[in-house]
């Protein structure tokens, strides 16, 4: 018996692209697809060990990996999501959808759609939680001329989004100014608790923040904004420099989010050390004593 479920292809087969399509899966989808510029590589075993564990094809090229596709999803990192759409541009057929769902500015999500003209149906796609545990039921919203008819297709795969209008960047203006504010309080909240760390009033500080906002728990607060910039914060970096430049093109000056774009990235050098990686799970405390650590020794 032939399933009804869309072909599937994945152009960046990261975090994300493995979170949805081990989801789509589940969820019936037979035939995925999927192709990562690391694959050749020897870091991209990790990356193929996923996918087979999965159970999508393994493309020998982004070529490959849309051949045939009804559903192109493209999940790479910020800086190269114009080029990735360049690398299969001549290679689509079928006018498939392509979901970029990547964290980039509106402007660079309007210029690949443009990229693409007519061989793809370009929809805007901003994820707006975090990928786990949901996984392809993640929020979404969507925009873009198509966004309206690809709407209850996705729905049948269990996708959760919302139409936030019919012109491409609609989407990404609202993950990207939602951005300043998220990834903002992360750098802030970097900033608050390491001092506060190294005076030895953590307990205190910690305390003091529920008079203004008396329905946060700051300690839960702090260790999962630390924790997702030292595991994600190079790609985090990346995805606030969309930010910026989002804020520019608006005609505003971001100065707090070019320092949290720092901030950012000096936590995901960070992040990569060992002690620092052993430390996530072990508590507020024993998080910060290690960024601590690892930021005098830099």
């Amino acid at each position: 018996m032939t399933s009804n479920k869309p072909r599937l292809s994945f152009i960046g087969f990261g975090e994300a692209g493995q979170a949805i399509a081990s989801g789509l899966r589940e969820a019936g989808v037979e035939t995925i697809a999927a192709w990562d510029i690391l694959f050749p590589r020897r870091e991209g075993e990790q990356l193929k060990d996923a996918g087979k564990k999965i159970g999508a094809r393994l493309a020998n090229s982004a070529a490959d990996a849309v051949a045939h596709s009804d559903i192109i999803v493209a999940a790479v990192t910020a800086a190269s999501s114009f080029e990735a759409a360049q690398s299969i541009a001549a290679h689509i057929s079928g006018n498939p959808y392509y979901l970029d769902i990547n964290s980039v500015s509106p402007g660079r999500k309007q210029a690949t759609e443009k990229l693409l003209g007519d061989r793809a149906r370009y929809i805007d796609v901003a994820v707006v939680a975090a990928i786990h545990p949901a996984r392809h039921k993640t929020p979404l919203l969507i925009a873009g001329p198509h966004a309206e008819a690809a709407a209850p297709l996705l729905r049948e795969l269990e996708m959760q989004l919302s139409v936030v209008g019919a012109a491409t960047g609609a989407a990404a203006a609202i993950k990207m100014i939602r951005s300043v504010m998220i990834k903002g309080i992360e750098a802030l909240t970097l900033e608050c608790f390491l001092a506060a760390s190294r005076a030895g009033v953590l307990d205190e500080v910690t305390a003091s923040l529920k008079n203004n906002y008396p329905g946060l728990d700051w300690a839960k607060i702090a260790e999962y904004n630390l924790e997702r910039m030292a595991s994600h914060g190079e790609r985090r970096a990346a995805e606030m420099e969309e930010s910026a430049l989002t804020l520019r093109d608006l005609g505003l000056d971001p100065r707090m989010v070019d320092a949290s774009v720092k901030d950012q990235r000096d936590m995901g050098t960070i992040g990569k050390q060992e002690h620092v990686r052993a430390a996530l799970t072990a508590g507020r405390a024993a998080i910060l004593a290690a960024i601590s650590a690892a930021s005098k020794n830099r």
